[in-house]
């Protein structure tokens, strides 16, 4: 889909976000938009609710977020869904994270074929339960013949861990180290064969980057919004790309 068959559909957009999509130049998008998901526990605890409560609560903002992305022609997004760092977290709420990961996966696999979404996922995958594994072989089978978006989500992931991956692999592979560049370095990366993050959205308002695509976000543009994860829909995205298309991106040069 493209920025025009996103208005053609936007019958059940609002006014206000209508325009905001009208604005959206079909010529400047990302390429590749990732996001840092958070707030779901802030948003529970102001509403007296549990943190599992809020975890449940960000499951629609995925599913506008990546719909979203895949009708305005958005051709890579990466989500941030769980971080090697968040298993220090209570067991009690990282087996509720497990088993809300699932469900989703189950819901996604109805949804990414209707979207031509191809699905991958990066991190330490070896390192989740079997049945997870297994729910994301599956959706990632049924979905590899897709043409259109490719949809990361990360989880188990560290930025650092990543690039440590590659470096272990390039030393398995007999890279001449002294030599390596850094286009060959890439290709070990998990993200090897796409391009690097234009757009790092975080929600929440905090000002970090958590550990997250540390590599591949050395040119990023990043938004960050008070938004809380729960609350984030596509009027959210559009803000963000509407603002990252009034930058001007330099590289390091003038």
């Amino acid at each position: 889909m493209t920025v025009s068959s996103a208005k053609a559909s936007a019958t059940s957009l609002s006014p206000s976000d209508q325009a905001k999509l009208e604005l959206i130049d079909p010529k400047n998008l990302p390429r590749h938009i990732a996001i840092i998901m958070d707030g779901n526990g802030r948003w529970a605890r102001g509403r007296n609710l549990t943190r599992i409560k809020g975890h449940k609560a960000g499951i629609p903002a995925v599913q506008q977020t990546v719909e979203g992305c895949a009708e305005l022609g958005i051709k890579h997004l990466t989500l941030y869904a769980f971080s090697t760092e968040n298993w220090k977290r209570p067991a009690q709420e990282t087996g509720t994270l497990m088993a809300l990961l699932r469900q989703y996966l189950r819901i996604a696999s109805k949804s990414v074929n209707r979207h031509d979404i191809r699905v991958n996922a990066i991190g330490a995958l070896t390192k989740l339960s079997t049945g997870i594994q297994r729910d994301l072989k599956s959706i990632i089978a049924r979905s590899q013949d897709n043409k259109g978006m490719l949809f990361n989500i990360a989880l188990n992931y560290s930025g650092r861990g990543d690039i440590l991956q590659a470096f272990r692999a390039a030393v398995a592979a007999g890279e001449d180290l002294e030599n390596l560049a850094e286009e060959t370095f890439i290709t070990y990366l998990s993200t090897a064969g796409q391009p690097d993050p234009d757009l790092v959205i975080r929600t929440s308002g905090e000002m970090r980057i958590s550990n997250f695509l540390l590599w591949q976000i050395a040119y990023s543009e990043i938004w960050v919004t008070p938004t809380l994860w729960p609350d984030f829909r596509r009027t959210h995205l559009y803000d963000a790309i509407l603002d990252y298309q009034q930058r001007h991106r330099r590289f390091g040069g003038i």
